[in-house]
């Protein structure tokens, strides 16, 4: 009866210790450190840095993805490099170099392929998300832009060069691609609303955007404010905005203007114009606290020093600040009572609480970027 009782006592300390060192990932988001080629790996809770992650190449217009369990997070390097980043470990998982010029990717919304979109040599390439081994080369013979996860295992892209979004089908071995032409002159960015229907292209040689409703069986080009761009004066852009930084606020889309110095309220359903509200600068992001009360804007150089919070019931500023300069990116919390702001040139990462406004901690990073919470493991587009 001793042996067994010590046989029990064994077991259930061993489960103790097992279970101190589980890592819980919910909490847990990546900062890009664009000029050391690095992450770091951050708790939400305790406003703290948990670790340095090495080793990423070049960083200078980077983003990521997570897999369904937060457990790994996929990099999109400017030099062509895919990373998987082990979040429990703290290391890199599997690395390669996949071309010359990346500029994004998304993940499907099984979590099993991850794609990875080019400028050098163009086109898309689709990768197991587990080995990263390349499963599918899609060649465009253009830069390709506004890469997105779309519901079905697909994912929507355009090209630069072309005027074209095409989509990929991957549900079976091998991929069906659909060509939808007319989406306009050098389209730059693109976004997907987060119920996977309708995909929105901003365009940089000509006014308005173009919109696709991916519920049809053939999506036809929808132009959006075909009146509205940087053709009114010519004014000169300074940074493209994101439009994935976009807001949706009640049933109201907010985009960021091109050369302008306001943001654009476009009805959800009928995609004409609703507003604009008047800006510091030039945005860069727009974007939406969870609950779609307020929306977050920055701004692009030499304007970029200040954050300006828009009420989306009055579409009024009502509030102003200068965290420091080169404010790069926003991150709410996921549900929006925190916002963590990377101010580059500051070399600090700033939480600020959303309704106070009250700064609530700084944390020193090397020139951070990108800030990513594992919350967008679980969102469409993101």
């Amino acid at each position: 009866m001793k042996w067994l009782c010590g046989v029990a006592l064994a077991a259930m300390l061993t489960g103790v210790a097992q279970a101190q060192n589980v890592v819980a990932t919910g909490d847990l988001g990546l900062v890009v450190e664009r000029a050391s080629g690095a992450l770091l790996l951050v708790d939400q809770s305790e406003r703290a840095a948990l670790a340095r992650i090495g080793g990423l190449g070049d960083l200078s217009h980077a983003s990521l993805v997570y897999s369904p369990d937060e457990r790994f997070a996929y990099v999109f390097g400017r030099d062509g490099g895919l990373t998987k980043v082990d979040l429990v470990e703290k290391t890199i998982a599997k690395r390669v170099v996949q071309s010359g010029n990346a500029i994004g990717g998304a993940i499907s919304d099984d979590g099993r392929l991850v794609a990875v979109s080019n400028y050098e040599p163009g086109g898309v390439r689709v990768f197991d998300a587990d080995t990263l081994e390349m499963v599918a080369d899609i060649p465009t013979g253009s830069k390709t832009i506004g890469l997105v996860d779309a519901p079905g295992r697909r994912f929507v892209f355009t090209l630069w060069d072309a005027g074209e979004t095409w989509i990929a089908d991957l549900s079976k071995d091998e991929p069906k691609i659909t060509k939808i032409a007319g989406i306009g002159r050098n389209p730059y960015d693109a976004l997907i609303t987060g119920d996977g229907r309708l995909y929105i292209a901003g365009l940089f040689g000509e006014d308005g955007l173009t919109a696709l409703d991916l519920w049809e069986e053939t999506p036809k080009p929808i132009k959006v404010l075909p009146e509205y761009g940087r053709g009114e004066a010519e004014m000169p852009v300074y940074k493209m905005p994101h439009l994935e930084g976009w807001a949706k606020a009640g049933n109201e889309f907010v985009l960021p203007a091109v050369g302008h110095h306001e943001v654009l309220w476009i009805d959800g359903e009928t995609l004409e114009e609703t507003g604009r509200t008047q800006t510091h600068g030039q945005p860069v992001f727009a974007m939406a606290r969870p609950d779609g009360r307020q929306v977050w804007v920055n701004f692009a150089h030499p304007l970029n020093d200040i954050i300006q919070v828009i009420d989306t019931v009055t579409k009024t500023v009502v509030h102003e600040f200068k965290p420091g300069p080169a404010v790069l990116h926003m991150e709410f919390t996921p549900r929006g009572n925190e916002v963590w702001v990377s101010v580059r040139d500051a070399g600090k990462v700033m939480v600020y609480d959303t309704r106070t406004f009250e700064k609530k901690a700084e944390i020193d990073a090397d020139s951070p970027s990108g800030i990513f919470f594992t919350a967008r493991a679980h969102r469409t587009g993101l």
